[in-house]
C-alpha cells in the first residue's frame, strides 16, 4: 500500500507566498509523473501541475508563472512552491501518485 503524504499548507494573506510538499512511500517514485491538483469547495477537482520522471513541467493556466512544481527523487518528494498566491488560490492542494491520492492540505489565501 503507497502511502502520499502532503503538508505546508495554511494561511498566507495574497501575495504571499506558500511551499507544498508531497512525500509517497511508493517505490516506483521516480519513474512516475506526479501530479498536484485542488478542489476549492463547490467546485471540481482540477490539476494544478504536474512533473515528469525526468522533471518535465506542465502547469494549469491559471497558475503558470507564479507556481513552481519540483522533485527529489532521494527523498521520494515533490514540491509545489507557490507564489503571489490570491485569493482564489484558496482550496485543499491534493497530491496523486499513480491511484494513491493523500488527504490534501489547506490552503487559504486572505485578501
Amino acid at each position: 500500500q503507497v502511502q502520499v503524504v502532503e503538508s505546508g499548507g495554511g494561511l498566507v494573506q495574497a501575495g504571499g507566498s506558500l511551499r507544498l510538499s508531497c512525500a509517497s512511500s511508493g517505490s516506483t517514485f521516480s519513474t512516475d509523473a506526479i501530479g498536484w491538483y485542488r478542489q476549492a469547495p463547490g467546485k471540481q477537482r482540477e490539476l494544478v501541475a504536474v512533473i515528469g520522471s525526468g522533471g518535465q513541467a506542465n502547469y494549469a493556466d491559471s497558475v503558470k508563472g507564479r507556481f513552481t512544481i519540483s522533485r527529489d527523487n532521494a527523498k521520494n518528494t515533490v514540491y509545489l512552491q507557490m507564489n503571489s498566491l490570491k485569493p482564489e488560490d484558496t482550496a485543499v492542494y491534493l497530491c496523486s501518485h499513480r491511484i494513491y491520492w493523500g488527504q490534501g492540505t489547506q490552503v487559504t489565501v486572505s485578501s
